[in-house]
């Protein structure tokens, strides 16, 4: 038992090491951040390289933050200070106006809120429904008012799309569509309308596929749809805090067109160049190279990448901080609940109940509390499930002791204290370890849902993936996490042998 507290500083040194890193970046650091598809990776590279040169310290890209309502919540708690974004959704969806508004409404209406809008980027990228052409053209199908006419029709259209103020819910009131779509993301959702799945998706209007795949895009003949303009939704202090860096990104004001941009997304998700070689060629004025880097990349060389070491410790960091951080509370908790059977009850339901909570909605929740994003929520989430599996174990464990165990204790003249030490906890160690080793399968899994809050980890290239619909980009990122998991299983059972050896 000499080696328990030596084992929790070591967890505790940890969990400071981790609470470092979670820390935000200093105020020297311009925050960029981006949501989660392809044209915003893009944007954010762009911003950065266009801010880099005059900076002391080059800027933090947090990418593929999720969708609006995480990318805002960033902004609005100072996690992030610019990211690009659209002046339909600033209208519409952040400032909740029944109508779109002017750039000088918006700014006054963010103001209050320490936030402002500013540089055009100079292209549309409206929202859109579009089918495939050879079902279109049979069904004789061009506008959304004909779509309107074809209940049986299957709809495949993105979560975001389908909760926005200014997506699927108006736009059925608008045309009186009797459709009900199923949620799909957004990358996968071409693939599924290209094999005949679903009938119709929500498209960006720059999408790079729509051409590439032959889609038809329906004309919006009722106007429902407003302008999506690209724009910077920022910081106030950014222009005070970075002067040349935003001097620098005032010149971007109409430099991107809607041929650019689509240009650009096509490069990403048809060639599989790299976002940061996009924005640096767009710069330089060779937007159309094809890249060294193109779709030739199979999944040997995305699985063995340069940010291989990088996510490695990422998501080694996430899972062993996370599950260490619960042990220490899980174990002398579940330890002083045990003797009351009420107390007991009610603490293990609460922990039962937070393995219900989705882990994506329980990240936005703790964005809100905490007021960032990355690292610390993501290792309060992930303490927070495996906190169940650790004081069960320790409970059933403990439960395991015999009677004649403590009763022997008591006749040796040991206090309650003294035998939960001496012959309690090392008998119920076993199952305590199972708990653990339960915990850290559980936390390796669930570290990849972190990268939607910019955490890092596996979790990156499957969200990136996602977004690209990229398969091999996606099994890069899975079967890093498949290993660790199983080098995890092989590391406990060596532990569990040498217990057992020792016992005997």
């Amino acid at each position: 038992m000499t080696r328990f507290p030596a084992f929790c500083l070591a967890l505790v040194l940890a969990a400071f090491a981790a609470l470092a890193m979670a820390a935000p970046a200093g105020k020297d650091t311009l925050r960029i951040g981006s949501k989660r598809f392809t044209e915003s990776y893009i944007l954010a590279q762009v911003l950065a390289q266009t801010a880099a040169p005059h900076m002391p310290a080059p800027p933090a890209v947090l990418q593929g933050l999720g969708n609006t309502a995480i990318v805002y919540e960033a902004l609005r708690s100072g996690s992030i200070d610019v990211y690009p974004e659209y002046v339909g959704t600033i209208s519409l969806e952040i400032l909740k106006s029944p109508a779109p508004l002017p750039m000088e409404a918006m700014s006054a209406a963010l103001a209050p809120l320490g936030l402002g809008v500013a540089v055009p980027l100079g292209f549309n990228d409206g929202y859109a429904l579009a089918m495939r052409e050879d079902k279109a053209a049979q069904l004789g199908i061009q506008t959304l008012s004909d779509l309107a006419k074809h209940p049986k029709l299957k709809l495949g259209l993105s979560n975001e799309f389908i909760g926005r103020a200014d997506g699927w819910r108006g736009l059925a009131q608008r045309y009186g569509a009797p459709q009900i779509p199923v949620a799909l993301d957004h990358g996968l959702a071409y693939d599924a309308v290209a094999q005949g799945q679903v009938d119709v998706m929500d498209i960006y209007t720059t999408d790079a596929k729509i051409a590439h795949l032959g889609l038809r895009v329906l004309k919006d003949d009722k106007a429902y749809f407003p302008r999506y303009d690209a724009v910077l939704l920022y910081r106030l202090d950014v222009p005070q805090r970075f002067p040349q860096a935003w001097a620098a990104l005032q010149k971007l004001k109409g430099s991107i067109d809607e041929n650019a941009m689509i240009a650009m997304n096509a490069r990403a998700e048809l060639q599989g160049v790299a976002f940061d070689v996009i924005a640096r060629d767009h710069l330089a004025g060779k937007a159309n190279t094809t890249g060294a880097d193109a779709g030739s990349r199979g999944l040997w060389a995305k699985l063995f990448g340069p940010d291989l070491a990088r996510l490695t410790l990422q998501h080694l960091t996430l899972v062993a901080v996370s599950v260490g951080l619960a042990a220490l509370i899980g174990i002398p908790l579940a330890v002083w609940v045990f003797p009351h059977a009420g107390v007991r009850a009610v603490v293990l339901g609460a922990t039962g109940l937070l393995q219900t909570v989705p882990s994506l909605a329980l990240l936005a929740m703790l964005i809100s509390v905490l007021g960032a994003i990355g690292t610390l929520p993501a290792l309060m989430a992930l303490m927070l499930y495996a906190l169940l599996p650790i004081m069960r174990n320790t409970v059933a464990g403990l439960s395991e002791v015999s009677s004649g165990l403590r009763m022997a204790g008591q006749a040796l003249g040991m206090t309650a204290s003294q035998r939960m030490r001496h012959i309690e906890l090392p008998l119920a160690l076993p199952t305590m370890l199972a708990g653990i080793r339960t915990a850290t399968s559980i936390a390796i899994g669930t570290a990849t849902i972190a990268a939607f809050i910019g955490a890092g980890g596996y979790g990156e290239r499957i969200v990136t993936g996602l977004a690209l619909n990229d398969g091999a980009l996606l099994l890069a990122g899975a079967l890093p996490a498949t290993l660790l998991a199983l080098l995890s299983e092989a590391v406990f059972e060596v532990l569990e042998r040498s217990l057992r050896r020792r016992r005997v």
